[in-house]
Formats: C-alpha cells, structure tokens, sequence
C-alpha cells in the first residue's frame, strides 16, 4: 500500500453541496448509510439555515467546516470517468473504474476540516431547465468558501492505482474544480502531492 499526503488550495471559491435542512438531510442520508446510528451522527454535522433552499457544509460541533472523505473519492471517479473519454490518458485504460476506486483508494481522515482564508458568505444563481411546460428558472444559494482556502488528507492506494494516475486526476481538478458549480470553474484547486510510504 502507498500512502500520499495531498494539500487542495481552492483558487477559485468552493461552493457548498448539503442542503442545510436537517430533516430534509435525514431523510435523504438515511437511504444512503450503512446503519441508522451512521446517519444520525452525520445529520449532527448539519447546521440549519433560515433561507429554504440552502446549500452549505458539514460542520464540527465548533464550527468547523468540513469535508467528507466520500466527496474526494466521488472526485476521482468524476475525474476518471471524464478522462476515460481522452485518448493517452492513464485513465482512458483503467478498467471498472468505479470499484477500483471504491475498493483501492482510502481517503483519510473521514472527516476532513477546511481551513478557511477569510469570510465565508453566499453565491446566488440562477438555475434553468427545461420542462414540459417551458424553461423554468429559479434561484440557487449556496455557502461560499472564498480562494486561498485548503483542506489537508492522506489517501491509501493499492493495487493499479499509481501515483501518476491520482496526480492526473488531480491535475483535472485545476480544470473542474470540487463541490456546486464546477461548470463555472468554482471548486477549481491547485494541489501538492507527498509520498510518505
């Protein structure tokens, strides 16, 4: 097993992805957890905010926001899974990406604390879809973590997963970015990568 310590530092702000309506949280992670007890202790991780609708972070009984270690594994299959698609790419040859990633790669700890660099406020946009009876548009407010911020893990691999292949998926993430709104290069982060053993 190789073991690397990786530092994310947001160059672009990082928008929150829970909706801050615990009993909404509940029901949602309660189809999600391995065990009743699992969901209850991530449920205290949400704060409730006023305005309906809500997005933001977990968050340690201080205060603290935080990332779960499942957000970064979901970021490397979403990274992966896009350089499927790109051809010399070391993950265009990496076969049932999804349970390699689930079964060889251990992000720690499982509670991962953001090291905010100012003020945290709200992003407001527009969302627009189209539907049956026409486009539709409504508002989308999300918890903002400004640029400069950083979060600290270790992440455990074995088997085919190399340190070039976690390095190529962590150089899309200057390109994609992590958590609400990647498509506007929110979440966008520059990374250092040290082996430890």
């Amino acid at each position: 097993m190789e073991t690397y310590k990786v530092k994310l530092t947001f160059i672009e702000p990082l928008l929150g992805t829970v909706p801050m309506n615990r009993e909404i949280y509940e029901e949602y992670i309660a189809t999600k957890a391995a065990s009743p007890e699992e969901a209850d202790q991530e449920a205290l991780t949400v704060e409730e905010m006023v305005e309906k609708g809500t997005t933001g972070f977990h968050r340690t009984p201080d205060g603290q926001p935080i990332l779960y270690d499942y957000v970064l594994k979901g970021f490397f299959k979403d990274a992966c899974s896009a350089l499927r698609r790109a051809k010399g790419t070391r993950s265009e040859k990496l076969t049932n990406f999804k349970k390699v990633i689930d079964g060889l790669v251990f992000v720690r700890p499982r509670q991962i604390p953001i090291t905010v660099a100012g003020e945290m406020d709200f992003c407001v946009r527009p969302l627009r879809a189209q539907t049956a009876q026409g486009e539709r548009v409504t508002l989308a407010r999300s918890e903002q973590i400004p640029a400069g911020s950083s979060v600290e893990f270790t992440v455990n691999v074995l088997g085919v997963v190399s340190e070039d292949l976690l390095a190529e998926w962590l150089d899309y993430g200057a390109l994609r970015g992590l958590g609400q709104w990647r498509n506007a290069s929110y979440g966008a982060f520059e990374y250092t990568m040290e082996r430890l053993g």
